[in-house]
């Protein structure tokens, strides 16, 4: 069966606070639903795409800007924590605007190539077929328009941070939502972290200095794995937060290759500072004590939806007829099933620049 989904697939929380004085000129982001700013809308890979209008970008923009979220997304909060604008989406095609940074990632975005999933007979699965490697040639057509001598990239790429992820989560969503098992997802782990690797190789050879490189998510505290999932086995579940153990086991599983992967690279390029970003754990808090961070609604159950379990209803997903989005958001871990609300993202986003859920941190030392 084919899934039409959208994939990435603050109450006590401080606010994002800004790193001063400003470190870096520009961010360059490469991803998928998790950060896109517009990409997929504009590519127009959908004739009539949910996320084209309301209820999402409802909590801060107060329109849809192509972003799967009512608001901001991770990489909002950290241009904002950086001093600089959000990031314009490459295919708005608006150079002028592209000095201070431009984002790549397109929702649906695989770290595989589309011949990977078509040789897996699953391409027609694929919302775009602008992967990672994709995204990589369009940073390269639009370098040259940045700067123009070795020595002029060289200096202004040196004081630009790149984002490569998360990427990835997608290349496991599509086989695991048409019946593919986790020893199969398994399977592809190595060859999405190598992707993942020679993409900030690439950006290295580019000019790249400084890179963070986020993990996935735990996709078992996801509506739409416990709606597809559900098991009757009270022991699948994990106590402290009711997720599916099995699937936040397999995140870690490829969070933890694509660390080492990193180190290898640390060694291998010692003049560059690669980020690794604990998605995982700066989002397990959430899930782990939903109140202390201000989601009374719950963590588990999508703010946007269309009834069940889980508030995650595949012929009534959000923005769809039959679905109605919550009254507050900010009290909703989950927005729409799959991509979390703006409130879960500012936490994440505040783990990582204060609370030490980067490695090296993210935040410079003090003086």
């Amino acid at each position: 069966m084919k899934l039409f989904l959208f994939f990435a697939l603050c109450f006590l929380v401080p606010a994002v606070s800004s790193v001063s004085p400003r470190r870096y000129e520009a961010i360059f982001n490469f991803g998928d639903s998790l950060s896109d700013t517009g990409n997929f809308l504009l590519s127009g890979a959908l004739a009539f795409p949910v996320i084209g209008k309301l209820p999402y970008g409802e909590t801060f923009f107060k329109h849809s800007t192509g972003r799967c979220s009512d608001g901001r997304l991770i990489i909002d909060f950290v241009a904002e924590a950086l001093g600089l604008p959000y990031l314009p989406p490459y295919l708005a095609n608006k150079p002028q605007s592209f000095q201070h940074g431009v984002n790549f990632a397109v929702s649906g975005a695989t770290a595989l190539g589309k011949e990977f999933f078509e040789e897996q007979k699953l391409g027609t699965l694929l919302w775009t077929n602008a992967s990672l490697s994709v995204q990589i040639g369009w940073f390269k057509k639009l370098k040259t328009s940045l700067c123009t001598t070795k020595q002029e990239c060289d200096n202004y790429l040196k004081k630009s941070l790149f984002f490569v992820g998360e990427i990835g989560g997608n290349d496991y969503n599509y086989p695991a939502f048409v019946g593919g098992n986790i020893n199969q997802l398994k399977a592809s782990v190595p060859l999405v972290v190598e992707a993942i690797t020679k993409a900030i190789s690439m950006l290295i050879e580019e000019g790249a200095v400084e890179l963070v490189v986020p993990g996935n998510l735990p996709v078992g505290c996801s509506a739409v794995y416990m709606t597809l999932f559900r098991s009757p086995n009270k022991a699948d579940y994990d106590p402290r937060n009711g997720c599916l153990k099995a699937y936040n086991a397999f995140a870690k599983y490829h969070n933890n290759k694509l660390k080492d992967a990193l180190q290898t690279l640390r060694l291998k390029y010692p003049h560059t500072k690669i980020i690794y970003a604990d998605y995982y754990g700066a989002a397990k808090r959430l899930y782990h004590a939903p109140k202390r961070y201000g989601f009374t609604g719950g963590t588990l159950t999508a703010c946007c939806g269309g009834g069940g379990p889980y508030n995650f209803n595949n012929s009534a997903r959000c923005g769809h007829i039959g679905s109605k989005a919550c009254k507050d958001p900010s009290t909703f871990a989950n927005w729409d099933g799959i991509h979390l609300t703006e409130a879960a993202y500012r936490s994440i986003a505040g783990g990582l620049i204060n609370g030490g859920f980067s490695t090296p941190s993210l935040r410079p030392p003090r003086h």
